[in-house]
């Protein structure tokens, strides 16, 4: 440590009077008629050591930086602890969410990083995370055309990627070293492979219209110990920028499993019509119909689930 110490003071010192001691060195060569070799192959090795001069001819920059890539933080997060990755993260498995975790009454504030993102995607949102019909969207659906790369968010391992005929079609899950989890969904291919370790902005696959889809988009969902978390809660999807460095998860970043959890649903059997759902359930036939997004004359098919909160 002390001769490290000692170097730093060395360095900037010899950068500045080494060309005063070459030139010396020079007049001193011609007066005596020696060669002058040493002085030269010496700056020549400090300077190759070293990174160059700034434009204006001034002692060199140690870190070239851009501040308008700096994402500021919030003061009060500004000394935040990273938290550990949880042990439930010694799980690993081709589920989507194998850990059995609730975080809708969780005390705890998560600091997670997220400082390095990069967008799966450039384009524009064409589904919000939220409640649809009759189920919960866990993500958001950005616009892709077929072919278009589709990249890693953040740093980490591929943990899944499979094909879902009835849902997310062509899938890869990744989880990341920030504690974090990421699901890209309706890919036409795989690039990126299970057991894989990218980096963040790697390839991971190609756009695409797999599963359950009605045109090319991207699926991308954020997930903390297999629990969505809406994506608009750490990313300005206008600027595809991070809102701040740092994500801090709290229990109302959860709120929203509360409101699925009061919906309830009927399940069709035979010879129910809306007004006989209506009457056993005290809802309207209107509000059944807005809910559900159907007709009076809409034909109810047996099994199908109508919702009625």
């Amino acid at each position: 440590m002390r001769k490290a110490r000692i170097l730093l003071l060395l360095v900037p010192t010899a950068l500045i009077f080494a060309p005063y001691y070459a030139k010396a060195a020079g007049r001193h060569a011609k007066e005596s008629g020696m060669a002058r070799t040493a002085p030269d192959e010496f700056y020549m090795q400090l300077k190759e050591t070293l990174p160059p001069l700034t434009e204006n001819g001034c002692l060199y920059r140690m870190f070239d930086y851009s501040s308008e890539s700096i994402t500021p933080i919030w003061q009060e997060r500004r000394f935040a602890n990273f938290t550990e990755l949880p042990h439930e993260y010694d799980i690993w498995n081709s589920e989507i969410n194998p850990y059995n975790v609730s975080m809708v009454d969780t005390k705890d504030t998560i600091f997670i990083d997220v400082s390095s993102y990069i967008a799966p995607s450039q384009k524009y949102i064409t589904s919000e995370f939220g409640f649809r019909k009759w189920r919960h969207h866990n993500g958001i659906d950005l616009k892709v055309h077929r072919g278009d790369t589709i990249r890693c968010a953040f740093d980490g391992i591929v943990r899944i990627t499979r094909y879902d005929r009835h849902g997310y079609g062509y899938f890869t899950v990744v989880r990341h070293s920030n504690g974090l989890e990421t699901l890209y969904g309706h890919m036409s291919k795989f690039i990126a492979a299970a057991g894989d370790t990218l980096k963040a902005g790697d390839p991971i696959g190609l756009g695409g219209s797999t599963g359950r889809s009605t045109g090319y988009h991207l699926h991308l969902e954020f997930r903390y110990l297999g629990t969505p978390i809406n994506p608009n809660d750490i990313v300005d999807f206008s600027t595809h920028k991070v809102r701040n460095s740092v994500l801090m998860l709290t229990a109302s970043n959860f709120d929203y499993i509360k409101e699925i959890e009061k919906i309830r649903y009927w399940t069709v059997r035979p010879g129910d019509t809306l007004s006989h759902i209506a009457y056993k359930t005290g809802v309207s036939i209107s509000k059944l119909c807005a809910l559900n997004g159907i007709s009076r004359n809409a034909v109810l098919r047996i099994g199908k689930r109508i919702r009625y909160t």
